[in-house]
């Protein structure tokens, strides 16, 4: 007879830590839900949970020393693999906590880390998280691990764990430097397309807001561009510039990037900073944010904030609150509809906003309709006649700019036509 084999990966199981210094409970608990779903991106199962009350983190074993006890118990009847706490761990609190309760201890960031290094697919996603990953490491090599043989002070300690200390420090520092290397080619690519879609005069809607929310799916829906679409943390990371033509001839460019989360690490906010500054030669900000989340306000605050951190100011932005199709359905005329308006959604440091369904395409005519609205805002109004052997250039208005009138007239084309101020000389 014969056997089968179990080949299913097994999930490691996790306990989520934090600590609460500030008093609110309901933001911690908050963003420990948000920890156990990058748990769940990554592959994990959360077996339990632990907060602890205090006036600072624990400079040596991020909790208090009285809650190791409780929470080494709870590591042992859960029967779980790892730790992961809600913030950045330095060395020293990832060492004695690892010691202490004898297994893995993570924190945020390499969780965040590991995500991104899974679901990159691009060279320069992948360059970009392997750079942060390093510079990571880099951060918190310390001549204090057992690997490094230094176990303490005096005759016998000295040497071979300095000198792998040194091997690795100069390694990494290498490594970073050729990804650096590489990735200022990609960035000079990226600059030079960017360079030449500022040149085409086409306007450029960039897409951004928090993790999930929902904006590849309004890409894929406003340009079938067929962009992975997953409820997931961070499902595409890789960003996407596709064109939108509507029915008048008029061209759109609109880029989805990378998506923002609470306490992202500053490693990848360094990392993905050209992918991010999309955003910032963009014509239109379009900030999607996810409706149907009870933390939509503290979600549109880390946007802005990170958009601020980048110092992309000054562009109009456009809200779409999205996944609407999950909220309340009410009857009317014998039948369901959505109720899609703005009743209780707002976004006060946004210049419009709209609500819309990207999944069952709900409330995206009203959004062309603001995005056009608000990119023309800075046309000028030409009226003009072209001779026949000028023809070409109408079509040039059409793609750049809106053609509201077009004769044919015995000496030429006459047009009028809202277009860029570049393209009115």
């Amino acid at each position: 007879m014969t056997k089968t084999f179990e080949t299913a990966e097994k999930k490691e199981r996790v306990i989520l830590v934090a600590v609460n210094t500030e008093g609110n409970d309901a933001d911690v608990e908050t963003s420990l839900e948000e920890l156990q779903e990058l748990a769940d991106t990554a592959g994990a199962e959360t077996v339990g949970k632990l907060i602890q009350r205090r006036e600072a983190i624990h400079p040596g074993t991020y909790v208090g020393k009285g809650k190791i006890q409780e929470l080494a118990d709870l590591v042992r009847n859960r029967q779980a693999d790892a730790i992961v706490c809600d913030d950045e761990l330095s060395p020293a609190q990832i060492t004695n906590l690892s010691e202490t309760l004898q297994v893995k201890v993570i924190d945020r960031t390499v969780m965040i880390l590991d995500i991104f290094a899974a679901h990159a697919r691009t060279s320069e996603g992948k360059l970009q998280v392997e750079l942060a990953q390093l510079r990571y490491r880099a951060s918190r090599l310390t001549g204090l691990g057992k690997s490094l043989s230094r176990l303490g002070g005096g005759i016998g300690t000295r040497g071979p764990g300095e000198k792998k200390l040194e091997m690795d420090r100069r390694l990494i520092q290498d490594r970073i430097s050729l990804l650096n290397r590489q990735l200022k080619e990609v960035v000079q690519n990226r600059d030079t397309m960017r360079r030449q879609r500022s040149r085409s005069q086409i306007p450029t809607v960039a897409i951004v807001g928090y993790t999930n929310a929902g904006k590849s799916t309004l890409l894929n829906a406003l340009t079938q561009a067929e962009v992975l679409e997953e409820d997931k943390l961070f499902a595409t990371l890789d960003p996407t510039t596709r064109s939108l033509e509507r029915e008048d001839g008029q061209k759109i460019l609109f880029t989805d990037t990378v998506g923002f989360i609470s306490k992202l690490p500053h490693q990848l906010v360094r990392a993905f900073r050209s992918t991010l500054e999309e955003a910032k030669y963009a014509d239109l900000i379009l900030h999607v944010v996810d409706a149907s989340n009870p933390h939509k306000e503290h979600q549109m605050e880390v946007v802005y904030d990170t958009l601020e951190a980048l110092d992309i100011t000054g562009k109009p932005v456009l809200t779409a609150f999205n996944k609407v199709d999950v909220l309340s359905t009410e009857p009317m005329g014998g039948g369901e509809i959505l109720l899609y308006e703005n009743t209780g959604r707002k976004d006060t440091r946004s210049d419009a906003s709209v609500s819309i369904s990207a999944r069952e395409g709900m409330g995206l005519e009203q959004l062309l309709e603001k995005i056009v609205k608000m990119l023309d805002a800075g046309f000028v109004t030409i009226e003009r006649l072209f001779p026949y052997e000028e023809a070409g250039k109408i079509q040039i208005i059409r793609q750049q700019g809106r053609l509201e009138v077009e004769e044919y007239r015995e000496d030429g084309i006459f047009v009028r036509a809202s277009v860029p101020p570049a393209l009115a000389h």
